[in-house]
């Protein structure tokens, strides 16, 4: 099995395997599949035997590769469960990895090992998103002695997140923007990106004070921002959000096998994560989608703005957060209810 994998990394680094369409898979992807190998790599260490075995029409063997592959599943999530402490979504997403393998072991080296990795489960998890509110995002906007306080870096920080927090692209869009990604009409500006992830191209209008961001942290070069690392970046944003006083407790779930378990930020004390120690670089796409559905505009139009295909699993994560809306329509169902004469329209 694992010299297969190899290969199969090998044609995925090679650009020989291609997504449907014809699209080259990403970085990510391919790295992905590199620490696929090495799970399993430690996973055989564990006595566990790693192989492929062509089906033929023996009822035996069928019944032997059966009961095989349902070891292996077990097992294999077990490993990653137990041994790597690992959480539903990491052995769903592993999960995932293993049968499109199996499936080019399959179709490409036409080696039948049958189809019972259809079988093998897709573990999922339903983690809460991490989102400001319109009025925390509107007060780093206005609020000028708050910005006043920040250090110069920190202010930097405070306006690179502000404009995620508005535009809704991610991360790695937003941090590597060119000057040439800024189109200006009629004393209108518009913020234009192909994303680097999924080839969208977005056009965005810009409100006045991200065109003002863009403008005091205008610098020298092609590039809208200084380079920065995204893990300073990360911990400057927590720094932001903490003096900015949104130190609230927020209590971190994860699941394993579709049960909850609380994780402390001090497992010993048992203490919880407060709301900025929470707050990252995917924050920012997650707020402006979240903030857009809030403040009414149409699942349509910020699809389109963030680039999520239609029916997306993923932006239906936002809209199933969109819970100021979910109060004020139930809040207006019960108003109605509580009306001494109901007027049905």
């Amino acid at each position: 099995m694992l010299p297969l994998l190899r290969d199969f990394i090998n044609a995925n680094n090679r650009n020989k395997r291609l997504l449907k369409g014809g699209k080259k898979l990403s970085t990510g992807t391919k790295k992905n599949y590199e620490h696929l190998h090495k799970l399993l790599t430690g996973f055989e260490q564990t006595g566990f035997e790693l192989r492929f075995r062509r089906l033929t029409n023996s009822k035996r063997i069928f019944e032997q590769e059966k009961r095989y592959y349902k070891k292996f599943y077990l097992k294999f999530t077990e490993f990653l469960f137990e041994d790597m402490n690992a959480f539903d979504n990491y052995v769903g997403h592993n999960i995932k990895l293993v049968r499109t393998f199996f499936k080019w072991v399959v179709q490409e080296r036409g080696i039948y090992i049958g189809e019972f990795y259809k079988n093998f489960h897709v573990w999922k998890e339903d983690i809460p998103i991490v989102v400001l509110q319109p009025e925390q995002l509107n007060y780093l906007i206005t609020n000028e002695d708050f910005t006043k306080s920040l250090s110069p870096s920190l202010r930097r920080t405070k306006d690179v997140f502000v404009l995620g927090c508005t535009v809704a692209l991610r991360v790695s869009d937003l941090l590597t923007l060119k000057k040439e990604n800024i189109e200006s009409f009629n004393g209108t500006s518009y913020l234009k990106v192909i994303s680097r992830k999924t080839n969208t191209y977005t056009k965005i209008k810009l409100p006045a004070y991200a065109t003002e961001i863009l403008s005091r942290n205008k610098i020298r070069g092609a590039r809208l921002f200084k380079s920065t690392c995204q893990r300073n970046f990360n911990q400057n944003i927590k720094r932001v959000v903490e003096l900015a006083g949104w130190t609230y407790e927020f209590p971190k779930m994860r699941t394993k096998r579709g049960i909850p378990h609380v994780q402390y930020k001090d497992s010993k004390k048992r203490s919880h994560y407060r709301f900025c120690d929470l707050v990252s670089t995917h924050t920012m796409r997650r707020t402006a989608i979240t903030t857009m559905l809030n403040l009414g505009v149409e699942e349509q139009t910020v699809r389109k703005i963030s680039g999520h295909a239609p029916g997306s699993v993923e932006f239906y994560k936002y809209v199933k957060y969109n819970q100021q809306k979910v109060d004020e329509q139930t809040d207006e169902m019960f108003e109605k209810l509580a009306q001494k004469t109901l007027v049905l329209a």
